[in-house]
């Protein structure tokens, strides 16, 4: 007998149509007569939302949490970077400020020796849950006095530059110290001064900053905008489809995650949207106006901006405008505005080139700011030393 006749409910059991009606017969709201599209499109919602809510919920707990917590215990501090190279300038401080997406200017600082011909020089830290650039002035302050330093020279690096000159306005008008010099290393001086596709990445920041809980502080936001900034080094756009090439992304995500996220000198993003708001909200003119007006008891200051020769090299500040604004600010007849532009150089990077900006800042930058803080007929009454 043939193993069909044998078990004759064995096909019976697999016939199709059978199998849908029982599908329907067991399936959810099978027996539901009233309202059943309703209903199930209300429970689907549900599930959708609690799926949701237990996926916020574990972002919080994991992601935004320990970060907030973190950011709380942050404040700013002022670092020792090195001694002057000639004792006699110990009256002198150098105060180094880094630029957007940095929390640390030490190593910016410690790549330039050249500042020490100065005095003696130190780096900010600044506060990663944001910027009050009063408190970094009353910092500086502070340490000046305990150091018996009477004279201040500023620098700041990109964006770090709109932070200096803040500082600066402060500085030079609501204490006794002396602001003898601030260098702008390619420094946007207003929004317009940035260019087109970086003031783009600023813009989309604040934007996500302004409607998605926990911004601020998500490591898991930073990942994935500082990794999209990186595209051009792992996508090769073809038409309408991006090709990505695997293993240069998993290079770009490891450095991410090691400079970017589990770095103690990285900015956090709420560093990051105060740094960019302090370039959107165009303050850095005011604040070089106020440098130009004359203070009763003190010379104005010198305003240094060093750039590279050919704009087309920083590929995030249009360095041109910023000059072209410079001039019209702090130059002129009057003025006391030096441009210097070293050929090699990029965007504010004197770790990548030190020997370029090591160079101007011997060979240009120093004389003329010793010839504004030490001018042969000067008559400004001493400061306190303390």
């Amino acid at each position: 007998m043939s193993s069909t006749n044998r078990h004759p409910s064995t096909v019976a059991d697999y016939d199709d149509a059978r199998r849908r009606i029982r599908l329907r017969e067991t399936r959810l709201g099978a027996g539901w007569r009233s309202w059943r599209r309703t209903r199930l499109v209300l429970l689907r919602s549900i599930v959708v939302v609690v799926a949701a809510l237990t996926v916020f919920a574990q972002y919080w707990q994991h992601d935004v949490t320990p970060e907030r917590e973190r950011l709380a215990r942050t404040e700013p501090g002022l670092l020792p970077v090195a001694p002057p190279y000639d004792e006699r300038r110990s009256d002198t401080a150098v105060v180094d400020m880094v630029g957007l997406g940095g929390l640390n200017a030490e190593p910016t600082a410690t790549a330039l020796p050249a500042l020490r011909h100065f005095g003696v020089v130190w780096a900010v830290r600044y506060d990663n849950a944001g910027i009050d650039t009063l408190v970094i002035a009353e910092l500086i302050v502070q340490a000046t006095q305990l150091a018996g330093v009477r004279d201040i020279v500023l620098v700041g690096h990109s964006m770090g530059g709109v932070i200096a000159l803040e500082v600066a306005r402060h500085l030079h008008w609501g204490s006794d110290r002396r602001l003898v010099a601030v260098l702008l290393d390619c420094t946007p001086v207003d929004l317009n001064a940035v260019r087109p596709e970086s003031r783009s990445r600023g813009t989309d920041l604040m934007r996500l900053m302004g409607w998605l809980p926990g911004a601020r502080e998500s490591r898991i936001l930073r990942l994935a905008v500082e990794i999209t900034a990186r595209r051009d080094r792992f996508a090769n756009r073809d038409g309408m489809i991006a090709d990505i090439d695997h293993s240069a992304l998993r290079a770009v995500a490891a450095e991410v995650l090691r400079d970017k996220i589990f770095s103690r000198d990285a900015a956090s993003n709420g560093l990051i949207h105060a740094q960019f708001l302090a370039i959107v909200g165009g303050g850095a003119a005011d604040d070089l106006r106020a440098l130009a007006r004359s203070h009763p008891d003190k010379p104005r200051p010198a305003i240094v901006f060093i750039r590279p020769m050919d704009a087309a090299r920083d590929h995030v500040v249009d360095v041109d405008h910023s000059h072209r604004v410079l001039v019209d600010l702090a130059g002129g007849v009057d003025g006391t505005l030096l441009v210097v532009r070293p050929r090699l150089i990029g965007h504010a990077d004197p770790r990548r080139h030190p020997d370029e900006y090591n160079t101007v800042i011997e060979s240009q930058v120093l004389h003329f700011v010793q010839r504004h803080q030490h001018p042969p007929d000067d008559q400004q009454p001493s400061l306190p030393d303390n």
